[in-house]
């Protein structure tokens, strides 16, 4: 099956869980024998921040903007089995009308953001999806199963809405037997709506205990944070 994905970012882990998952996503397709094309948009922060240019299990290339998408890759778009487009492309409800109006296989959004996605939906934000667009993919893909995927379908008319997790490389990601250098972590970018939780469930503790040894890690986190003395960041990983 030849297989294209436009999503926000294979390149780059940085500042984004996005990565991780189309990494080993695209290497388990790839394993089953399916030509895969990933399209990333060539954005400065993440081009600054790359560690993954080569992958051995798909074709990365970079778009400059909806032209170049456009003008470069409308063939390989038109001829695939199935185009998967992710959450938070830049632009993505034009990118959404010119996939669905050039693709001739399947169509599907990976929604790897939903909670969010619904909220900036609710709001009137159509950053990167719009009720407009949904109906017009095939298959809703989303992260967050359960209920949601019939809010997805009966209030926004989703053909049909999937659960589809995250998930990670087990040949990367696994027990090492390394020496535990801390007694809880946690690894994620800073994010508005998890801040309260990280609070809670991490930074109460350390203060509780300071005896015991914290890490935080993870890209852009405000300076007014106040990080007890027992809890160790890391910028990136």
């Amino acid at each position: 099956m030849r297989l294209v994905v436009l999503g926000l970012s294979l390149s780059s882990a940085w500042g984004n869980g996005h990565a991780t998952t189309f990494r080993a996503l695209l290497k388990a397709f790839a394993a089953r024998g399916h030509d895969i094309l990933f399209l990333e948009r060539d954005v400065p922060w993440y081009r600054d921040h790359r560690d993954c240019l080569t992958p051995d299990y798909c074709t990365l290339a970079f778009y400059d903007d909806l032209p170049d998408l456009r003008k470069s890759w409308g063939v390989a778009i038109a001829g695939a089995d199935a185009v998967i487009v992710g959450s938070y492309v830049p632009e993505g409800v034009e990118v959404a009308r010119f996939v669905q109006a050039t693709a001739t296989g399947t169509t599907a959004f990976y929604d790897i953001d939903t909670p969010v996605t619904l909220a900036k939906l609710s709001r009137g934000d159509f950053e990167y999806i719009s009720p407009e667009v949904i109906p017009g993919y095939d298959v809703y893909l989303s992260f967050t199963g359960g209920p949601t995927l019939d809010v997805l379908e009966g209030r926004y008319g989703a053909p049909a809405a999937r659960a589809l997790y995250c998930s990670v490389d087990p040949a990367l990601y696994r027990p090492t037997g390394a020496e535990k250098r801390w007694d809880l972590s946690y690894l994620g970018t800073y994010s508005d709506d998890r801040q309260p939780t990280l609070d809670r469930l991490l930074l109460a503790p350390a203060r509780a205990r300071p005896d015991l040894r914290f890490v935080v890690a993870g890209p852009q986190y405000p300076a007014s944070i106040d990080w007890p003395d027992n809890v160790e960041r890391i910028e990136h990983l």
